[in-house]
C-alpha cells in the first residue's frame, strides 16, 4: 500500500479510529491486523517471510535467556537465518551474476539463468530491527519480550515497516504496551509531519525526478553541464522522497500517540562527510555502528585499523543499498571520504560565516559526486557521466532544455509550503485560552486543502519511494 494516496489517508483514518474505540487491551492486535494488511496489501505471499522472521528471532532470543550457556548458538542461528533470507531474496541473483562474470576471465562459458525473485519490501529494515533486538538480549542490554503479539507488532508495526526508521526495541516496545489517548495536540502534530511528508514527496520530489530521469536514462544527449545540474536534483529528489517518507511515517505515529525517531536532521548543512551520516537516515548509521563497527573495534585500535573499519562498514552500507556493484562503490566512496577526514588533522568547528557554509558547500560537493553512482541505471553509466561533467561542457546552452519557468515556479512554490509547514505552529494554543479547537479546525483545513494540492499532481497517488528498494 502506498502511504502518498487517499485510500492510505482513508486506511489510517479507520485504524486510528477503531484503535481509540477499543480497549487498552485489545489494541495490540487490531494495530499488528492492521500492519500485516498493509504488509501483504499488494502481495500477501510477503507475509509468510516476515512471519518466520519474527519467529525465529522471537524463539532465539528467548533461547539466549533461558540457555545462558549455550546462548551464543541461538545468536547464530538468529543471525544466519535472518540475514540467510535476506541473502536470498535480495543477493542471490547478484551473487549468481559475479560469480558467472568472474568465471568468464579465466575463460569459462558457464551460464545460468537468472532466478528473477520478488524483493519484498521493507525486508532490509525489518531484518536489521529484528537483528538489533536479538544482539540486544544477548548482551543482556534488554530483556527479551514473552508476548509473541507485542514482538510481532514490534517488527511489523506499519508506519515505520517498510522503510524505516529502523527502531530500537527498547525504545518503541515500551511506547506499543502504554495506554494511550487521542489528544488534540498529537493529533495536530501527526498531520503537519503528514502534510510537509507530502509535499516533500509529491510535489518536490516527484517533479524534480521527471528531469531526473530525462537526462540520466539518455546520457548521450546531455553534456556535462546539464548532468552536474541533474545530479544536484537527484540530491534534492532523493532528500525529499526518503525524508518525505520519515515525517509522513512519523506523522501517523504521533496520531496514535507513538513517536518515532527522527531520521533526518538538514544533512545537506552538514560540514564533513562524518557530519552528513550523523544527519542522513540516522537511523540506519547508528545500526551499523553499534552492530558492525564497534563490534570490528571502532577506534580504539590504532587509526590504521580504524580507517579499515571504516571502510568495511561503509562497503557493508552500499552493499544494503542495493544487490549492484554501484551501490558497493557508493560506499567505498563515501568510506573513503570518512578515511581522508580521519587522516585530516583534527578541528574545531568554524564560527565564521564564510568558512562554516564553504564547507558546507564542499560536504554537499562530494556527497553530490558520490550521489551520481547511487542513481546512474550502472556502473559504467555512472563512469560515462562523471566523464562528462569534467571534460564535456558546451556553456550554459546544454541547460535550456532543463531549465524552465515551470521548474522555477514549482521549486518556489515548494519552498515556500515548506517553509510554512516549518513555521506552524509546533504545538496546539494553550488549553486556558479555550480557543484549541478551534485552532485545530482551521489546521486541518489548511492540511486538506494542502494534501489535495499535493495529491492532485500524481493524480490522487505518488510514484514509489525510492528506499522502498532496498
Amino acid at each position: 500500500m502506498s502511504f502518498v494516496s487517499f485510500f492510505y489517508l482513508a486506511y489510517l483514518f479507520v485504524v486510528v479510529l477503531v484503535h481509540f474505540l477499543l480497549p487498552h487491551k485489545f489494541r495490540w492486535v487490531w494495530l499488528l491486523a492492521a500492519s500485516y494488511f498493509f504488509y501483504g496489501f499488494n502481495n500477501p505471499w510477503l507475509l509468510f517471510l516476515i512471519i518466520c522472521v519474527t519467529l525465529v528471532t522471537y524463539l532465539c532470543a528467548l533461547g539466549i535467556k533461558k540457555f545462558e550457556r549455550k546462548k551464543i548458538l541461538f545468536l547464530v542461528l538468529s543471525i544466519v537465518i535472518s540475514l540467510g533470507s535476506l541473502f536470498v531474496f535480495k543477493y542471490l541473483d547478484f551473487a549468481i551474476d559475479s560469480v558467472i562474470k568472474l568465471s568468464h576471465l579465466f575463460g569459462s562459458s558457464w551460464e545460468v539463468d537468472a532466478l528473477n525473485i520478488i524483493l519484498p519490501v521493507g525486508i532490509s529494515f525489518y531484518t536489521f530491527q529484528a537483528l538489533s533486538y536479538v544482539v540486544d538480549v544477548y548482551k543482556d542490554k534488554t530483556q527479551p519480550e514473552a508476548h509473541f503479539g507485542y514482538y510481532a507488532l514490534f517488527i511489523s508495526y506499519f508506519p515505520q515497516l517498510v522503510a524505516g526508521p529502523i527502531e530500537r526495541f527498547d525504545r518503541l516496545m515500551p511506547q506499543l504496551k502504554n495506554e494511550r489517548s487521542f489528544t488534540a495536540e498529537n493529533f495536530y502534530i501527526g498531520f503537519r509531519y503528514i502534510l510537509t511528508g507530502y509535499i516533500k514527496k509529491v510535489v518536490l520530489a516527484d517533479f524534480l525526478a521527471i528531469t531526473v530521469n530525462k537526462v540520466f536514462n539518455n546520457l548521450g544527449q546531455y553534456d556535462g553541464g546539464a548532468i552536474a545540474f541533474a545530479a544536484i536534483l537527484f540530491a534534492f529528489q532523493i532528500y525529499g522522497d526518503f525524508s518525505g517518507y520519515s515525517d509522513i511515517a512519523k506523522g501517523s505515529s504521533k496520531i496514535m500517540g507513538i513517536d518515532l525517531m527522527e531520521n533526518f536532521d538538514a544533512p545537506y548543512l552538514a560540514t564533513s562527510p562524518r557530519n552528513f551520516w550523523r544527519r542522513w537516515h540516522i537511523s540506519l548509521s547508528r545500526w551499523f555502528g553499534d552492530y558492525v563497527y564497534i563490534p570490528l573495534g571502532g577506534n580504539r585500535k590504532g587509526k590504521a585499523r580504524q580507517c579499515l573499519n571504516l571502510f568495511l562498514v561503509f562497503l557493508l552500507s552500499g552493499l544494503w543499498h542495493g544487490a549492484n556493484l554501484k551501490f558497493v562503490v557508493w560506499g567505498a566512496i563515501h568510506g573513503l571520504f570518512l578515511i581522508v577526514e580521519t587522516l585530516l588533522p583534527k578541528h574545531q568547528s568554524p564560527q565564521n560565516f564564510f568558512a562554516k557554509w564553504s564547507l558546507r558547500l564542499l560536504t554537499f560537493l562530494l556527497v553530490d559526486f558520490a550521489w551520481i553512482f547511487f542513481r546512474a541505471n550502472s556502473l559504467p553509466d555512472a563512469g560515462y557521466a562523471i566523464t562528462k561533467i569534467f571534460a564535456s561542457w558546451n556553456g550554459l546552452s546544454g541547460l535550456g532544455a532543463l531549465i524552465s519557468p515551470a521548474l522555477a515556479l514549482r521549486l518556489c512554490g515548494v519552498f515556500l509550503a515548506l517553509a510554512l509547514c516549518r513555521y506552524m505552529p509546533t504545538v496546539m494554543p494553550s488549553a486556558e485560552r479555550g480557543n484549541e479547537w478551534a485552532f485545530l479546525s482551521i489546521a486541518f483545513g489548511v492540511f486538506i486543502v494542502g494534501l489535495s494540492w499535493a495529491l492532485t499532481y500524481q493524480g490522487g497517488e505518488g510514484s514509489a519511494f525510492i528506499y522502498f528498494q532496498f
